[in-house]
């Protein structure tokens, strides 16, 4: 599942996220959403989540 719908990305699912800097290389890290920072109800990116380890970065996959 891509991460582009909000409603699909809850505190405590473990995702791969691509940070700022990795965009250009697509470079994914994976972790524990904390905070969901995209208010709106999607976006054609992926949504901006934070997460334990305090990394900030777009959701590319869900993994569960």
């Amino acid at each position: 599942m891509t991460g582009t719908v909000r409603a699909d990305i809850k505190p405590g699912l473990k995702v791969r996220i691509v940070l700022k800097q990795n965009q250009k290389t697509n470079k994914l890290t994976e972790g524990i959403v904390k905070d969901i920072l995209t208010k709106s109800p999607n976006h054609p990116h992926g949504i901006k989540v934070r997460l334990e380890s305090g990394e900030v970065g777009r959701v590319k996959e869900i993994l569960g």
